[in-house]
């Protein structure tokens, strides 16, 4: 499918709703003009959310990372440290989590993630434990956290199967499953950046458990450390096919790769061109995947506002703390009111939003917008020294 006509032929189909194959899919991302990629893509999401299609939403969470000790040593990060390297390694106890928990419901957010290194130490039992003590003192929070990885990882310190580890946790209080870990679910891709993980057909399948035990997930992509663009639309095929079985991926969220302080010699960024391209043929390809994710940490506001003209309908979170993408370089940071001032600005109503995607809070009049908001994401550039050594979010909000 070479021709200007068959490109147009298929790009009018996907607009319309229907499916389109992983090599139909390939040609539209590579070959299509940018613009009517993106036309195509929010006719879907109008389409999609009829009724509701002038809304974008957002979420407030928290990324509490809860050690920096890793045995995977992924070649992107920034974050990790070796077990044996212990004057950069930490871990937070679990008063300082809970603190960071209480400081997140007093700033209104209503999701944590809690996210660290692959301890050479902690299996089910630690997250049992650490679960279970936020959801005794803090229920309303969403425990939206970990991934395939994480569970790979600790079913096998702990000695026990894939699918008593997801149980023990989601029983402990664990909601559903970030998209940790799905970096680039190709082979080639995947062994290049993260030799030591497990393949990606298994962080599938894990997921695809996870799903069958009745914990969710959101699926992510991380763009621009050397894949092609045929393994970035296969690494889309691979998340659709298991989505066709399980419909338990809630989201898709792709992300650009940050190089700084890592591993990867001379990898470069995906472009912000590419990235919205990705962001549109994801919302054409992926017909079963309800909310596709704009990321405005890793691409900036500008494009995370773009992206909600590209198939977004959704522009994350404000994070009230990030430490593992900002380590590799990503300096953005946002508060809620601009967020919101981004989304007007885009022609959309915004809306605060829960783990599941219900509206909590639509701003549909300006005249009734916070005034004195403390609801600022803090984005670190360094890991925190021993895990405490955080400034108070109320002090951050004044800057």
């Amino acid at each position: 499918m070479t021709e200007k006509a068959d490109l147009q032929t298929v790009l009018d189909r996907a607009a319309a709703g229907g499916r389109i194959t992983p090599e139909e899919a390939l040609v539209l991302y590579r070959d299509a003009p940018l613009h009517a990629l993106g036309a195509a893509a929010d006719a879907v999401r109008r389409r999609r959310y009829a009724g509701t299609e002038h809304i974008a939403t957002y979420i407030i969470e928290r990324n509490i990372n809860y050690t920096n000790v890793c045995v995977t040593a992924c070649k992107f990060c920034a974050f990790y440290s070796a077990p044996k390297d212990t004057a950069k390694g930490w871990t937070r106890d679990l008063d300082d989590i809970l603190r960071r928990c209480a400081e997140t419901v007093e700033l209104g957010g209503t999701q944590i993630m809690f996210q660290g290194g692959h301890h050479p130490d902690y299996g089910v039992e630690y997250y049992e434990k650490h679960f279970a003590a936020i959801k005794k003192e803090f229920p309303q929070l969403v425990i939206h956290s970990l991934g395939a990885s994480e569970v790979e990882h600790m079913a096998r310190i702990s000695g026990v199967s894939v699918d008593e580890a997801i149980t023990r946790i989601h029983e402990a209080g664990l909601d559903s499953f970030a998209g940790a870990g799905a970096e680039l679910l190709p082979a080639r891709p995947r062994k290049a950046i993260a030799p030591l993980k497990e393949s990606g057909e298994r962080w599938l399948e894990i997921m695809e458990i996870a799903h069958g035990l009745g914990v969710e997930s959101t699926s992510t992509m991380l763009m621009g450390t050397g894949e092609t663009n045929a393994e970035r639309i296969e690494h889309l095929r691979m998340i659709r096919d298991v989505q066709d079985r399980t419909g338990g991926f809630r989201a898709f969220i792709p992300y650009t790769y940050q190089p700084e302080n890592n591993h990867l010699k001379g990898r470069t960024q995906a472009t912000l061109f590419e990235y919205l391209r990705m962001i549109a043929i994801a919302r054409l390809f992926m017909d079963n995947i309800a909310h596709i994710q704009g990321s405005w940490l890793t691409t900036g506001k500008e494009v995370g506002q773009l992206s909600l003209h590209y198939g977004a309908d959704d522009l994350g979170s404000i994070m009230l703390e990030e430490n593992v993408v900002s380590s590799a370089g990503a300096k953005h940071r946002s508060n809620r009111m601009e967020i919101i001032d981004l989304i007007r600005k885009a022609g959309r109503v915004p809306a605060q939003r829960a783990t599941t995607y219900e509206h909590l809070v639509v701003h549909d009049d300006p005249a009734n917008d916070p005034v004195d908001d403390r609801v600022v994401s803090h984005i670190s550039s360094t890991a925190i020294e021993g895990g405490t050594a955080h400034p108070e979010l109320k002090l951050l909000a004044s800057n």
